[in-house]
């Protein structure tokens, strides 16, 4: 048999096509043939990312893209809409999508489907056309072993088979080998969505089509979650392939390396949400006020123009004069960089692993999913980071956030903690590569 030929299917959101992109990036460089699959939506952003990276991704990749069926006047945060029918509508038309790529070259067929949440149906499609499958997780291992573990917590009585919500205990224990976790940081246990929960019990079913689930981490910062099943494989640090892949999606603001240029050594807090979540407008101006009265240099990531931090307006005492603002930033780039001193995060898993891989002490803002129980490896098993005391109202007050940035700033322990981690997961690339070699070899049979 020829090279093999993976078939990509992200979800179409940012958190899943930046890292299955980084992935797909690695298996090209491993020699192997890629389609990338993208919703029409989101495929001029992927074009003018690789135009922006000199063509090195398109030289690598093969892109291509149905529609995802959600009409422009439809609001793309109703996810709940967004899912159904972006599954209704390519479901349908991937079969000719895969007999149209297989005839343009027939020596190399398509041999292997690669999806993300929220895309298990593509599985079933390759099944049914004799097509192997695999589940690249762009989260922790531990909440994909979470997700896995609904149907026989349901059956035990755990939690309630309609929302996910516990029974009696508000402490869960995935498996003896995992940490006991606040029933609330459960990643199904979103803003008590009961649409997610119940989308993912039966999401988890298909996804079981995949022979292997793919996880960006390492053994040695989840062990446990290993033991949960045996599809589950470490391919992580996929950060450490870095120089030869493209770094992000989103538009980037590359003024602030050169300001961080000027910083002293570990002076400056980096502030930065992801691309899904955003503050809410008191919230807000308690942040802005709060690296007010720090005095301390700092960057901080507020998205404009995608609806999701237009109502913010910076309090009109505001001053900012120590640190730099912009849209989206260079976050690999950033973190990296000497001097950069806490990561101020809301954990989700892509910037865990990169804060955890360059040795950042985090402070941790974690908002809905996965993030709370990435907030408890950070804080409780890590322990490289801190969380933040909301006051009776939700809100996490200036004065707090002042407290836990110096306070993260003058521990000397949390630092020595995250250089460790920092060189354990570098080692573990060798695992990892060892991993990845085990798929690829997989795909070829």
């Amino acid at each position: 048999m020829g090279i093999p030929h993976f078939l990509a299917v992200p979800y179409p959101i940012l958190g899943h096509m930046n890292p299955l992109l980084q992935f797909c990036l690695v298996l090209a460089i491993y020699g192997c043939k890629i389609t990338f699959l993208s919703s029409d939506e989101t495929y001029s952003k992927l074009k003018s990312a690789s135009a922006g990276h000199g063509k090195v991704m398109e030289s690598f990749i093969k892109l291509v893209s149905l529609p995802d069926g959600v009409d422009p006047e439809d609001d793309r945060k109703d996810q709940a809409n967004v899912i159904f029918t972006t599954i209704n509508t390519m479901r349908a038309k991937l079969p000719k999508l895969i007999e149209d790529l297989n005839a343009l070259d027939s020596d190399n067929k398509v041999s292997c489907i690669i999806v993300t949440k929220n895309m298990g149906w593509a599985l079933d499609v390759g099944r049914q056309l004799g097509i192997k499958g695999a589940l690249f997780w762009p989260a922790s291992a531990t909440s994909l072993a979470s997700f896995n573990s609904i149907h026989r917590l349901v059956d035990e009585g755990t939690i309630n088979s309609e929302n996910g919500l516990p029974t009696q205990n508000h402490q869960i224990q995935l498996s003896s080998h995992l940490p006991l976790m606040e029933a609330s940081a459960m990643p199904w246990y979103c803003l008590d969505n009961a649409f997610f929960f119940l989308h993912m019990k039966q999401e988890m079913k298909i996804l079981n089509l995949g022979e292997w689930w793919l996880c960006n981490t390492t053994f040695g910062l989840e062990s446990g979650a290993f033991s949960t099943s045996p599809k589950l494989l470490p391919i992580g640090p996929l950060i450490a392939h870095e120089h030869n892949t493209i770094s992000s999606l989103g538009k980037e603001d590359t003024t602030c390396l050169e300001w961080l240029d000027q910083q002293p050594p570990r002076s400056v807090i980096y502030v930065s949400f992801g691309s899904m979540v955003s503050l809410k407008p008191n919230q807000f101006k308690e942040l802005a006020l709060a690296l007010d009265l720090l005095e301390r240099p700092f960057i901080w990531i507020v998205r404009k123009g995608n609806g999701l931090e237009e109502n913010n307006e910076y309090p009109h005492e505001f001053k900012g004069s120590q640190g730099k603002i912009v849209g989206w930033a260079p976050q690999k780039k950033i973190l990296c960089h000497p001097a950069t001193a806490c990561f101020i995060s809301h954990c989700g898993w892509n910037s865990t692993m990169e804060g955890v891989f360059y040795g950042v002490p985090f402070l941790c803002w974690p908002f809905c999913s996965d993030q709370l129980m990435n907030k408890t490896y950070i804080c409780d098993v890590w322990k490289v980071g801190l969380g933040f005391h909301k006051d009776e109202n939700g809100l996490i007050l200036r004065e707090e956030i002042k407290k836990k940035v110096e306070q993260i700033l003058g521990d000397e322990e949390i630092k020595g903690r995250s250089s460790k981690l920092k060189e354990m997961v570098i080692k573990s690339k060798a695992q990892g590569d060892e991993n990845l070699n085990k798929f690829i070899n997989w795909a070829k049979e």
